[in-house]
């Protein structure tokens, strides 16, 4: 992903935007569902987003001292935004649309972490991107089973109706 031509301010923004409307999304969704453990997996990635906004924040803070962080309606920062799902839209199409920001998530997090000088930040920047791909893998693993049962009642609409 190329974002040489974005101000480093510009893609704090857009990350803590990204890292806000996922934490939204997981948390709606946790909310909505009601397997227990997918609650518990929801509700740990909206965590994560939490997190990574509180170091993006920081590090907006440390280098643009008093500035006001005030996030954008829309960026051209290509990153994929995540949007708080219609209930209509099937589970499995929201954890595709979430795996994609994910995967762009942690594109992002590596070209980021070449415009920063800092090696710490460098660092925990690229270990975001490797967190970002766990969360890809935590969606697509849940997908895949939903996926699974999805087919199995297009398959068998009828199959829990008794004789």
């Amino acid at each position: 992903m190329d974002v040489s031509t974005y101000s480093l301010k510009d893609l704090l923004l857009a990350a803590l935007k990204s890292e806000v409307e996922s934490e939204r999304v997981y948390q709606t969704l946790a909310e909505r569902v009601e397997n227990a453990f997918l609650v518990d997996r929801l509700t740990f990635l909206a965590g994560e987003e939490v997190k990574h906004n509180q170091f993006i924040e920081g590090l907006f803070r440390k280098d643009f001292p008093g500035t006001d962080i005030v996030l954008p309606e829309r960026t051209d920062v290509p990153l994929p935004v995540m949007k708080i799902p219609d209930e209509s839209i099937p589970l499995s199409t929201v954890f595709e649309n979430a795996m994609d920001a994910e995967k762009a998530s942690s594109e992002f997090y590596e070209a980021l972490a070449d415009r920063v000088d800092d090696s710490p930040v460098q660092k925990t920047l690229l270990y975001f991107a490797a967190m970002e791909m766990n969360h890809y893998r935590i969606l697509e693993s849940e997908h895949e089973s939903m996926k699974r049962f999805e087919d199995f009642d297009v398959e068998w609409p009828m199959m829990n109706v008794g004789p």
